[in-house]
């Protein structure tokens, strides 16, 4: 057990796999530790801590945030914060908030594109209240696409463009997030969720200043990284003194090709070394906390 994947979904948000079938794979797969980064949702931190526990297997809390910088939408894995830090639930509250407000009208706009979607067939794939990734559950159900993406970019995106529906603030949520005693880190910076459409040079702008108000790390190991990636991630992660910090962004069959620890046809292996330094930073921001 010599490797790590701090980025992975669960059925709490949009992966196919329990949060304590995960611990279980991360011990079959020989990872040592993982840590569960469930879109805007942490409900399935405290069954997977506890299950990996069970298993001898390290757990770190996670989330994966949504926010937006200059119009982008990107993604940030947060890691190691404390659930119960009021900073933290002022700051859940909030999203949560925003992830579960104005569902009937984005049913009823995705139902006006053609889709057979009602809020009692979304109902049926949740246990909470209805939000953005319970909809994307039902109409993977349905088999639509190939892929989870064009369900965000052709049916959900534009329907909550529409409603008016935005994210949460970065600067706001990087500060709730170190006072409750966690990091940051910018997930899968080449995608269309991310800064694909930028130079490398905006890139490296728009880095810049997620850094200046609370960015911590950044994803050098990601599946899909071809080689020139793999380099721009590595030298702004020099640059700028980032955390190394990476994961697989295992999502179970509804990413066939992807397993947890291991990426693409074995194309990743994160060294528990990298660990270290996350654990470090997380450390720091603990400290501070007393």
């Amino acid at each position: 057990m010599d490797i790590i994947d701090l980025h992975t979904h669960s059925t709490v948000s949009d992966g196919t796999c329990s949060p304590s079938w995960l611990a279980h794979l991360a011990r079959e797969n020989g990872i040592a530790a993982f840590a569960l980064t469930d879109h805007d949702n942490i409900d399935g931190n405290k069954i997977a801590a506890s299950e990996a526990r069970d298993l001898g297997v390290e757990f770190i809390p996670g989330m994966e945030l949504t926010t937006t910088i200059d119009g982008h939408k990107i993604h940030v894995v947060t890691l190691g914060f404390e659930a119960e830090h009021p900073s933290f639930v002022k700051l859940y509250k909030k999203i949560r908030a925003n992830k579960e407000s104005k569902m009937d009208e984005l049913i009823d706009g995705i139902r006006a594109r053609g889709v057979d979607i009602t809020m009692e067939k979304v109902q049926e794939f949740t246990d909470a209240k209805v939000d953005r990734y319970a909809v994307m559950r039902y109409m993977v159900a349905l088999h639509m696409t190939s892929g989870i993406q064009p369900l965000w970019d052709n049916y959900l995106d534009p329907v909550l463009a529409e409603l008016g529906l935005g994210e949460i603030d970065p600067e706001e949520a990087f500060t709730a997030i170190h006072e409750a005693g966690g990091m940051t880190s910018l997930a899968h910076y080449h995608k269309k969720i991310g800064l694909k459409d930028m130079t490398d040079d905006e890139k490296r702008s728009t880095i810049r200043r997620l850094h200046e108000i609370g960015l911590d790390g950044m994803e050098q190991w990601y599946p899909s990284y071809r080689e020139p990636e793999k380099a721009f991630a590595a030298e702004m992660i020099e640059t700028l003194g980032l955390v190394a910090t990476g994961g697989t962004d295992y999502h179970g069959f509804n990413r066939p090709n992807v397993s947890m620890g291991t990426g693409r046809n074995g194309n990743m292996r994160i060294p528990l070394s990298a660990l270290d330094n996350v654990k470090k930073k997380i450390t720091e921001y603990h400290n501070k906390m007393k």
